[in-house]
């Protein structure tokens, strides 16, 4: 009887050593496929996947620089003629867009040239064709290509990207 009971308290350490294997060789096999499917189907490492695309270019954010006339002004204020030959008023807020610190600099550098020269622009707009929307963006464009000459012409780039108009008030 003695070895009866021997018996049986053998029977449930195999049944535990069994157990321990099959728990320890399931391990290995998972850590095994784990290891192989990272070294077969992983992605590559970054440093191949940049040599092998071509380089994003880098988003600069963008510069604003307020257009003001002499004395800190912040609008220009023109008089316009309508097609009865009315007498009517133009106040424009104006920015202008780059994205160089260099063209800001040149911006504030040549600012009486700038808005002399935009005033001789707005003074001579038609009031009539700027209470369409072509017509204001026609205006738009004319300011931008006048700030462009002048600082191609002091600074050698045309870097200004827009004109904006951040308040117009026509009466």
């Amino acid at each position: 009887m003695a070895e009866q009971e021997q018996q049986d308290e053998a029977k449930p350490k195999s049944k535990k050593k069994l157990i321990i294997i099959i728990v320890l060789a399931l391990l290995l096999l998972g850590g095994g496929g784990g290891a192989a499917y990272y070294f077969l189907f992983a992605s590559k490492p970054p440093a191949e996947e940049t040599a092998a695309e071509p380089a994003k270019p880098v988003k600069v954010r963008a510069l604003y620089v307020k257009i003001r006339m002499p004395g800190d002004k912040p609008s220009f204020v023109v008089s316009l003629t309508d097609s009865n030959g009315r007498q009517r008023f133009m106040q424009l807020f104006v920015e202008a867009k780059t994205r160089d610190q260099t063209i800001v600099d040149a911006l504030n550098l040549h600012m009486p040239l700038i808005c002399d020269r935009l005033n001789f622009i707005f003074s001579s707009a038609d009031f009539t064709e700027l209470q369409t929307n072509e017509g204001k963006l026609a205006l738009q464009q004319k300011a931008l290509e006048a700030v462009k000459e002048i600082i191609t012409k002091e600074t050698g780039k045309s870097d200004v990207e827009a004109i904006l108009f951040t308040n117009l008030v026509m009466q």
